[in-house]
């Protein structure tokens, strides 16, 4: 329970009251209950559509969009953010690339990479709400943090020290496994929505994963932070235009 309380706390702006020092070890315990964090977000997400189910499906889509990013507190829209901007202002040079995700401040690339993921999600959702919106709002969020174990278990992290290094160093291989297939089996038992989700989670991370190792020789704490953003784009695109 301490784990996923961590969790709770390290993902989503909801206040957890911890004394307790967490060891790496603890933090890497913690990464088991990511999934269902995200399952978390999206249970909250989908009573927050049920209760303004009524209203005009643009305000909908606009009040879900506005809801998830502060329930993240902007975690992964910062991650996002900072990583656009390394990866256009980095030139291809991989010192330069690490070096701007460090700089707090946001140049274009960020505006622009924000402005387009938040004017998808609210798209997608504005077409979601109008058939059923369910699934799609449990199944982003819950592949969304999956995908942080995912690239947790096979990509190397590149900065020395950090709170996701040491979380990847302690991450508990087997039972994280375990934990990604039965987010699989969940995802299959959905149907037709969940087996989509899970082709484009793949390939969106089989993409993104490329692209940090080609760059970077592996990933940070901000290129982890646009992987649930973009995962959770795919997802809620791909299920907004499956006929």
């Amino acid at each position: 329970m301490k784990a996923l309380l961590l969790a709770v706390r390290f993902l989503t702006c909801i206040p957890i009251p911890l004394r307790d020092e967490f060891t790496p070890q603890g933090w890497g315990r913690s990464a088991l209950t990511y999934p269902l964090v995200g399952l978390l977000i999206g249970a909250l997400l989908l009573g927050l559509q049920r209760l303004v189910g009524h209203a005009d499906p643009l305000l909908q889509a606009a009040l879900l969009t506005a809801a998830w990013a502060l329930l993240t507190g902007g975690l992964h829209l910062d991650g996002l953010a900072d990583s656009a901007d390394a990866w256009v202002g980095g030139h291809g040079d991989r010192e330069r690339t690490l070096a701007i995700m460090k700089d707090p401040r946001s140049g274009p690339a960020a505006v622009s990479t924000l402005a387009l993921t938040l004017l998808l999600k609210f798209a997608a959702l504005a077409a979601l709400v109008k058939i059923d919106a369910g699934p799609a709002l449990l199944l982003a969020p819950l592949l969304g943090r999956s995908a942080l174990v995912v690239l947790l278990l096979t990509t190397p992290y590149v900065r020395a020290g950090g709170m996701a290094s040491a979380i990847a160093a302690h991450l508990p291989r087997t039972v994280a496994l375990l934990v990604l297939l039965l987010v699989v089996v969940g995802a299959v038992l959905t149907g037709k929505p969940g087996v989509l989700a899970l082709v484009v989670v793949l390939v969106t991370l089989a993409l993104l994963r490329w692209i940090m190792v080609r760059r970077l020789g592996g990933m940070t704490g901000d290129t982890l932070g646009a992987a649930v953003e973009l995962t959770e784009v795919a997802v809620l695109v791909a299920l907004a235009l499956a006929p």
